[in-house]
């Protein structure tokens, strides 16, 4: 006997391999993300202070990553008014922050729907076997053994693939967050930095 889970084992299994790409692709993509902000922010506020503006920029465009182009808007900015300078930072903040929240959604969306793609591959299982109990006075123990693997299968399937995504998703969650909390500090040290210069 060959135990299937039917049609939605296979779509689940489909979506468990994308669940993976896209959780390897975002977290280390995450993970290049994460510098020290303080220590970045420092360097930068030296060289502004030698009045050094474009290797100041230029630090930032060879860094490259979120922390480095709130702090490069910042300095692009460093002329308008202060509150001028705040809502160009806050805009670039939102942008970086939508970038880094990309295919998430894709995580989420696998996460809550394998269940229920799992509790669909159930019920077909179990009608296919009371399809076979009514269609036949005597039913094979392969065939009804087949039916009811089949609804149980692509149960277990459906969790198999809905916990560890949903583990996948909290962590890359939570590494955005941390990546957030820290663009919002670096904005608000090198706006800080640039304002208060501004005012003396």
């Amino acid at each position: 006997m060959t135990i299937s889970g039917g049609p939605v084992f296979w779509i689940l299994l489909v979506m468990a391999v994308a669940a993976l790409i896209v959780f390897l692709e975002r977290f280390f993509e995450l993970r290049r993300a994460q510098i020290d902000y303080e220590d970045f922010v420092k360097g930068i506020v030296n060289i502004l202070a030698s009045g050094n503006e474009d290797e100041a920029l230029a630090v930032c465009e060879d860094t490259s990553v979120p922390v480095a182009r709130v702090v490069a808007t910042a300095i692009r900015h460093r002329n308008v008014s202060g509150r001028a300078l705040r809502e160009a930072v806050d805009a670039q903040g939102r942008a970086e922050a939508s970038y880094l929240n990309r295919r998430l959604a894709t995580l989420a969306v696998i996460g809550n729907s394998a269940p229920l793609l799992g509790l669909l591959g159930t019920i077909i299982g179990l009608i296919r076997t009371m399809l076979l109990v009514n269609a036949e006075q005597v039913v094979s123990r392969t065939d009804l053994v087949g039916a009811s693997m089949e609804a149980l299968v692509s149960a277990a399937m459906g969790l198999a693939v809905a916990i560890p995504v949903s583990i996948m998703f909290a962590m890359l969650r939570l590494r955005m967050e941390r990546l957030v909390v820290d663009m919002e500090a670096a904005a608000s040290q090198i706006v800080g930095h640039l304002a208060g210069k501004e005012g003396e």
